[in-house]
């Protein structure tokens, strides 16, 4: 059975990621780590509450068998670009060297679509930059999720998420909405479950259909393991 590292999981597929990781018989232990804590009583779950600005307080800790990394903010809520590349990809960065350093063999990342280190959209460049980063630590098995629209449950209201939401649920159903269409939590955090399971050996970069495939893919029981 496998240890899982959670950072991010109070976020919307966060929170899905921990649900499914802890029905999950093939997962023994869940450790989140992260700033306040999920509420969450189980037995599987182990929560460390962490100041990413000193990774020296938590760098020993990270010790498992796959890291799963949601981490994420937005521009508003972060209140600048340089507010935001701190937390999506400075912590990420840090928190998956520190993983790597440590011997965790498989990784498993929420980017997005079109991230490109080489855009003239700060969004996707920051996005582009983390994917090549994280690429180049040692682990066995490198796993990238590069899903469009996120759509869920989530604390805070973003209208202008649920607006395009909507009309690209609408596309989708005529079969017109492409590369944009739109993906629940729940079904990346399951992609993000499996692609962790299967931790197939090198990088692996999975967008549009190949994540709504992944999903579907489910790893059988037993048979398993690092390659």
């Amino acid at each position: 059975m496998k240890t899982a590292l959670v950072i991010g999981a109070t976020g919307l597929v966060g929170k899905q990621l921990v649900q499914l990781l802890l029905a999950d018989s093939r997962f023994q232990k869940v450790i989140v780590f992260g700033r306040r804590t999920l509420g969450i009583a189980d037995t599987k779950l182990e929560e460390h509450l962490i100041n990413f600005d000193a990774p020296e307080e938590w760098q020993h800790l990270v010790k498992g068998d796959v890291l799963f990394s949601t981490l994420g903010t937005t521009l508003k809520q972060a209140g600048g670009q340089n507010q935001q590349y701190r937390v999506d990809y400075y912590y990420q960065f840090k928190f998956a060297e520190a993983a790597a350093q440590n011997g965790v063999p498989a990784y498993v990342l929420v980017s997005s679509s079109g991230a490109n280190p080489d855009s003239m959209i700060f969004y996707s460049r920051m996005k582009g930059g983390l994917e090549e980063a994280v690429k180049k630590l040692d682990f066995q098995s490198i796993n990238i999720l590069q899903p469009g629209l996120l759509h869920g449950q989530r604390q805070e209201s973003r209208f202008g998420e649920v607006a395009a939401y909507k009309v690209l649920h609408l596309l989708d159903r005529v079969g017109l909405a492409g590369k944009y269409r739109p993906y629940e939590d729940k079904v990346v955090a399951q992609a993000m479950v499996n692609a962790g399971l299967t931790a197939q050996a090198g990088v692996h970069t999975y967008t549009l259909g190949e994540i709504f495939k992944l999903a579907e893919n489910k790893p059988q029981e037993s048979g398993q393991h690092y390659v």
